[in-house]
């Protein structure tokens, strides 16, 4: 059987994303949950792989690390400010139902 989705979310996405997650049983941390406050960008997505988490984000730097090669469990994301937090957290429950965690890896989705 294929391995859910599991997700992580990132300092610049609200906690009420990972608690409305939570209540659908999707399995999810956040950056205060994993004590990554003020970690890096790479420090992040190193954490994400070892997890096999997808990480959730609103900063675009992401990408730059995609670009450069840098190994993740996958990323979701969109630019602070352009979703509506119920428009996030339909998008990732979308994302749970139709990807596996095999299909995310090295993969960038925009929300």
């Amino acid at each position: 059987m294929a391995e859910a989705l599991r997700f992580h979310l990132d300092e610049n996405v609200p906690v009420a994303v990972a608690e409305a997650l939570r209540r659908r049983g999707i399995d999810v941390t956040t950056t205060q949950d994993a004590d990554m406050l003020g970690a890096d960008d790479a420090a992040q997505l190193e954490f994400c792989a070892r997890e096999r988490r997808v990480l959730v984000t609103q900063d675009m730097d992401f990408l730059r690390l995609h670009r450069e090669g840098e190994e993740h469990a996958g990323i979701a994301c969109c630019a602070l400010g352009t979703r509506a937090m119920g428009e996030m957290v339909r998008s990732l429950v979308l994302l749970h139902e139709l990807f596996t965690a095999e299909e995310m890896v090295r993969h960038v989705e925009f929300l």
